[in-house]
């Protein structure tokens, strides 16, 4: 990986990538320390000390992604995760719209800049209803300087202007940068958390009352936990199936080209931590509108409390010093396994058509050894993909869930499963998008 960096800074044309995305990155670390206008500090201090305690772990997990933008209530606030539901809006869409889905399979660069286009305008939308929704909210606590219209569009105007830039940053990053736009801002707004989980492993080491040996020995096992976890999600991410393919001999031209032995490489999670991010803001969104519009939803009862705390079940456990909402948590954790998985097999089977590799493979007079070409290939591919995103859907869901059960425990630490799957993966993403650019300029990386 350093030797990857080294070259990286070698070479002109990537160097300049580099440094233009940090570039925009530190731009996007200034924007999280940007108040909207109209903000009142020192009330704005008072009520995110109460919306980021536990029993409100909806904004703590909002904050995390946002990099701390969402506590400030900074131009940043809502962070990206307006233009991933609208992603995820438009993809599913296009499932069920022909015209869409035309467009986004046969309608080539033109269809791909409507379909950016189309997911643009309805992260503006959504956008626009947030920043409202986070105005109502927080009117009531005082956290402005008025209740005068001129304020609240300056609110609202300020909270979409600040999730419109960040979407031109990410795209940005992805045409002049070294890729993983958006990604890569999420990467960076988790990765702002380490040095407040550092001071929360001292804190278990040397809490109020001295030195505690428990505490030492308790954060050398989270420590070699993350390590473990982190080991696991590099392997799974990095290991792949290669189905072996054989073309014959052919005539190009005046030439017998001889025959040829290559594979497909297909990994073992090809969606990469998209279906992670897609489960994640399909869990908390209702949560998120209903807290915006309903304050105080926690303490009261009805469908619409009972919907709040089923949602906000995945990143809290303890309100009002109770272990709460278990029966919740339990089927909030199957659901939210069911949507990994389900987001799993609906971004692999996106991105890769066995019958297309089929087709090609017998176009250029391939065929896998033992499989006849043309359906039989098909069917062949699709079962492989089938196992490998069964495995990859559960190995992701497992991961993502199981830090959930600390939340019954008294540790509080900044980072959970979901968070170091985005990380690792968009890392590993990011250095193989390197390794491409160098590969080019005939570099040799680490992963070779």
């Amino acid at each position: 990986m350093f030797k990857t960096i080294k070259n990286a800074l070698k070479t002109p044309d990537v160097r300049k990538r580099l440094l233009y995305t940090l570039l925009l990155i530190v731009i996007f670390r200034f924007g999280c320390y940007i108040t909207v206008p109209g903000v009142n500090s020192i009330a704005l201090n008072e009520a995110m000390k109460e919306a980021m305690g536990e029993a409100n772990g909806i904004a703590g997990l909002i904050d995390i992604i946002s990099g701390g933008a969402f506590s400030r209530f900074s131009v940043f606030a809502m962070s990206i995760t307006p233009y991933i539901t609208a992603s995820i809006v438009i993809q599913l869409l296009a499932m069920i719209i022909p015209s869409l889905e035309r467009l986004t399979k046969e309608g080539g660069e033109e269809g791909r800049k409507k379909i950016n286009r189309y997911t643009k305008i309805v992260t503006i939308v959504l956008s626009i209803i947030e920043g409202i929704g986070l105005y109502l909210s927080y009117k009531g606590a005082g956290v402005f300087v008025d209740d005068s219209f001129l304020t609240a569009s300056l609110v609202v105007i300020g909270l979409v202007a600040g999730t419109s830039l960040l979407m031109w940053l990410g795209e940005l990053i992805n045409s002049k940068g070294i890729g993983n736009g958006i990604s890569l801002l999420i990467f960076v707004g988790i990765i702002s958390r380490l040095p407040s989980g550092l001071g929360n492993i001292i804190k278990i080491i040397i809490p109020d009352a001295g030195f505690s040996t428990k505490g030492l020995l308790t954060a050398i096992g989270i420590l070699i936990g993350a390590l473990i976890l982190v080991a696991g999600v590099v392997f799974v991410q990095q290991a792949e199936r290669r189905v072996p393919v054989q073309y014959s001999k052919k005539v190009v031209g005046r030439k017998m080209m001889g025959a040829q032995s290559t594979h497909i490489p297909l990994k073992l999670v090809m969606a990469g931590v998209m279906p992670v991010i897609f489960a994640s803001s399909f869990m908390t969104f209702p949560a998120m509108i209903i807290q915006i519009f309903v304050p105080g939803i926690a303490n009261e009862t009805g469908f619409l409390a009972m919907l709040y705390k089923f949602s906000i079940a995945t990143s809290t456990s303890v309100l009002n010093g109770e272990q709460l909402f278990i029966g919740y948590s339990i089927v909030n954790a199957i659901v939210y396994l069911l949507l990994i998985v389900g987001f799993t097999f609906f971004y692999t089977f996106a991105t890769f058509n066995p019958a297309e590799v089929s087709n090609n493979i017998k176009k250029n007079g391939g065929f896998i050894p033992g499989i006849r070409a043309g359906k039989p290939t098909t069917d062949y591919l699709s079962s492989i993909i089938s196992k490998l995103t069964w495995f990859g859907g559960l190995f992701l869901a497992v991961i993502a869930i199981i830090p959930m059960l600390l939340r019954f425990t008294n540790l509080n630490i900044a980072f959970g499963g979901t968070s170091i799957l985005i990380v690792v993966g968009v890392a590993l993403e990011t250095v193989q998008q390197l390794e491409s650019q160098l590969a080019m300029r005939h570099y040799k990386g680490f992963l070779e």
